[in-house]
């Protein structure tokens, strides 16, 4: 008997129907599986708030953790062979709840010496959240063996619309009539079963050398250059802007309301002004990174660590 720990957090429900579907085609006599939703102390609404969406910017970009409830006991003293771990992607890391997990004894227990699959739910920028969270997985000992990404496939200023209005009002419906529903698409979510297959294959083989390769000819992983390009770029600025509102939060709630509205602002012009500038000029260098743009694709689409590769040298 194999047993596998399913751990997540969905705020919108999303995440927990992919992880539903993708589970489906696993169970079976051989395989046990347990699930576990990460659950806040003070849980984050849905649909959510606008200034409640913005106040958690830099403490998720700083991946400062948050109260959590504690893991079950019967699920901490049960030994996994394998475990599935779900998370949305919140300004480009994962969700607070996710991190806020991972910086507990909970975690460090279920999770060391342990092979991780992890499956991604989010809009359309995964990437620096996933090279963040390698490194957390890291830290605690465990093995990245498989990545799974379901992301909304429409371009990116139609997905703005349609899933800041499916946030802010909780509603999945195809606003004015006229735009696509948010999030990731029905199709894929129910196609998702897929990946499950895969997975109980190696599971009940208890090897996962080539379980990504497998995962990646069931296209559970899709990289689009410029999104790569963005996500770093994005990040910069990112990392500067929640360490300035942090820094004049601890001078008053005023300064820190002022520069998290300046921030909504900033995002704004970023998404419409600067976004498409940066995409032509990705566009006009493009044959020029041919290579790079080439290596990025194998690497991103893999669960290699560049983390990993530092701490062997100085080992």
């Amino acid at each position: 008997m194999k047993n596998l720990l399913v751990i997540h957090y969905s705020q919108s429900g999303q995440l927990t129907e992919i992880i539903k579907n993708i589970t489906s085609t696993i169970t079976t006599k051989e395989i046990n599986i347990d699930y576990h939703e990460i659950k806040m102390v003070k849980p984050y609404p849905f649909p959510w708030p606008k200034d409640e969406f913005f106040d958690v910017f830099p403490e998720t970009f700083q991946q400062i953790p948050q109260p959590i409830l504690p893991v079950p006991q019967h699920i901490l003293n049960k030994n996994y062979d394998l475990i599935i771990f779900g998370y949305p992607v919140w300004y480009l890391t994962a969700g607070l709840p996710i991190t806020s997990f991972l910086n507990t004894p909970d975690a460090k227990k279920l999770l060391k010496n342990k092979p991780i699959i992890t499956v991604i739910g989010c809009r359309n920028m995964w990437i620096m959240a996933q090279e963040k969270l390698k490194v957390k997985l890291a830290q605690l000992n465990a093995n990245l063996v498989g990545n799974i990404v379901l992301a909304d496939r429409h371009i990116n200023h139609i997905s703005v619309i349609t899933i800041v209005d499916w946030m802010f009002t909780g509603k999945k419906r195809k606003k004015f009539g006229v735009f696509p529903k948010p999030g990731v698409s029905q199709r894929d979510i129910n196609e998702s079963t897929k990946f499950g297959e895969v997975i109980k294959e190696h599971l009940i083989k208890g090897n996962y050398t080539n379980l990504q390769n497998n995962l990646l000819k069931k296209e559970a992983v899709k990289i689009k250059p410029f999104l790569i390009l963005a996500d770093k770029r994005a990040n910069i600025i990112f990392s500067k802007m929640s360490t300035l509102i942090l820094k004049k939060g601890e001078q008053s709630l005023s300064k820190r309301k002022f520069w998290l509205n300046f921030f909504n602002y900033y995002l704004l012009f970023a998404i419409w002004v600067i976004a498409p500038i940066v995409f032509m000029l990705f566009l006009l260098t493009y044959v020029f990174s041919i290579h790079k743009i080439k290596k990025d694709k194998e690497y991103y689409s893999s669960v290699r660590n560049t983390y990993n590769n530092e701490r062997s040298l100085h080992k």
